[in-house]
């Protein structure tokens, strides 16, 4: 259970201010899109226009969940006669959408067995980390990308915000005995740093796998139905490992500059890593068959890149196995594995059951749905090539990597106004247009859009990572500004270098 997300009184009053005029304001400016006279559209990409328009301004403004407004957008499109209906939901069956849902209940059975916490302590007990404060941040910070990558960022530091809490009053413990004073945890620099670690760590390591990001699928599906271009697991992973590796030494460099630790060693600290390991006890049954299904799920999504790189992508071994194990299907494969292998047969008791499984985050797959939808209806009706000639016409933009970096910085915009699965469904279709228009390769600015989507650092409501730590009281709001706006800059600027290296390599640019 994420702990409670504490807002001020002026923090409360801004959100209710902010729903409620944004509840009146979508259908207002809907309607005045459809009233605004647009020679160049047909039809239905007008009305599409008021659509997004609407449900634009309820994304930013929240009034009703955003899941359900991506639902309505898909509502209204058969309402106004936009597409059938059977064109408007097909999304919600997209195959991106089936390799969530098996990853998301891959990541519920770790946490119904504890297996994420094991993992962590696991990590953090190792020898080489000690009582460093340095050392303990860095693995820290680590431990959270690298189980970002398989599961969301917000589960993540859900798990790992009462690990660095724990570490946190220990360091506060430890000097309040050597100064006999007592010492607030929460006015610590190292407190403030270990929770900005928790929530950057965790939504920085989602670009890391296809899985550990929504606006990663969201990315790749709008571009294997709008350009036709399949982007591998293993493909993926060989262009955003290597960024990911790169963005976290920035951030753990930010981390320690602007949040120096108070002291070098923080004895005890490790200790309680170590007791809260004991505490788990030996492997259970259901964590031994976790584990099992997700190295099933691992093997088979990184089997193609293994197979074209033996035998070649024109074999027909890799072609067979494409075809019949795409990603989604070894997601579903390796979960279904969770309702199978038993922890108690006597009992027939298995490792996950139907109501642990219905506990996953539906609300991103239908975000994931309607986003796609709406994607889809703006190529089809040519509304996003009449957006994409304007937005060329304004920025200028008319090289590959001039359009990926304009891409990387306007994703990172919308992203702090906004969802990441929000900003990657308005803003990746869009410059898959411009970049069309432009008459430049579409790939690098989508993967640009797409990556810079997670990169929403500056404020509490960015994300609900930056939330959960911002409740510890740990985190002022002019240090996650600070660290948010450094962050953003340089990971943007990393975006588009990672990429301008990376993608020529790959055959992608």
């Amino acid at each position: 259970m994420p702990p409670e997300e504490k807002i001020t009184a002026a923090e409360e009053r801004f959100e209710r201010w902010r729903s409620t005029v944004g509840l009146f304001l979508g259908p207002v400016v809907g309607v005045a899109v459809l009233l605004l006279p647009m020679p160049g559209l047909t039809a239905e990409a007008h009305r599409l226009a008021g659509i997004i328009a609407w449900v634009i301004v309820w994304w930013v403004t929240e009034p009703i969940p955003i899941p359900v407004t991506a639902l309505l957008g898909a509502v209204l499109c058969v309402l106004f006669g936009v597409a059938s209906a059977r064109t408007v939901f097909a999304p919600f069956a997209d195959p991106i959408i089936y390799l969530f849902l098996g990853s998301f209940v891959l990541a519920q059975g770790m946490a119904v067995h504890g297996l994420d916490k094991r993992f962590a302590y696991q990590l953090m007990s190792i020898r080489w980390v000690g009582s460093s404060a340095g050392r303990l941040l860095f693995m820290f910070g680590a431990v959270a990308a690298l189980i970002s990558m398989w599961i969301s960022n917000t589960a993540t530091t859900a798990m790992m915000f009462p690990i660095g809490l724990g570490i946190v009053y220990t360091m506060s413990g430890m000097i309040a005995e050597k100064t006999a004073q007592h010492i607030d945890p929460h006015r610590l620099r190292y407190g403030t740093g270990m929770m900005l670690m928790a929530a950057y760590a965790a939504s920085a390591g989602g670009i890391g796998t296809p899985v550990g990001s929504p606006p990663n699928l969201i990315g790749l599906a709008m571009m294997e139905r709008l350009l036709d271009v399949r982007i591998s697991f293993f493909q993926w992973m060989l262009f955003a490992i290597p960024l990911l590796v790169v963005m976290y030494v920035l951030l753990f460099a930010l981390m320690r500059v602007l949040h120096k630790p108070e002291v070098g060693q923080i004895e005890g600290g490790q200790d309680s890593v170590k007791q809260e390991l004991f505490r788990l006890g030996r492997w259970t049954r259901g964590q031994k068959n976790v584990l099992a299904a997700f190295l099933v799920a691992v093997t088979l999504w990184v089997t193609p890149g293994f197979l074209a790189l033996i035998t070649g992508t024109e074999a027909p071994i890799y072609r067979s196995y494409g075809g019949r194990v795409p990603e989604a299907v070894a997601a579903l494969t390796a979960a279904t594995l969770l309702f199978v292998l038993p922890v108690n047969w006597r009992k027939r008791e298995f490792t996950l059951t139907w109501k642990q499984a219905t506990q996953i985050d539906w609300g991103t797959l239908l975000l994931f749905g309607g986003g796609l939808t709406l994607g889809s209806m703006m190529f089809n009706t040519g509304l996003a090539d009449a957006v994409g000639r304007g937005l060329l016409g304004l920025s200028g933009a008319g090289s590959t990597w001039g359009l990926t970096f304009a891409a990387i910085w306007v994703s990172i915009i919308v992203s702090e106004a906004t969802s990441n699965t929000a900003s990657a469904t308005m803003v990746v279709p869009v410059i898959i247009s411009v970049a069309q228009t432009a008459g430049v390769n579409p790939i690098p600015p989508a993967l640009g859009a797409t990556l810079a989507a997670s990169w929403g650092f500056m404020l509490p409501v960015s994300t609900p990572p930056n939330a959960i730590v911002y409740g510890s009281g740990m985190v002022p709001i002019t240090k996650m500004i600070r660290a948010g706006v450094l962050f953003d800059i340089g990971g943007g600027i990393l975006i588009w270098l990672g990429l301008r290296l990376m993608l020529p390599l790959l055959g992608l640019a």
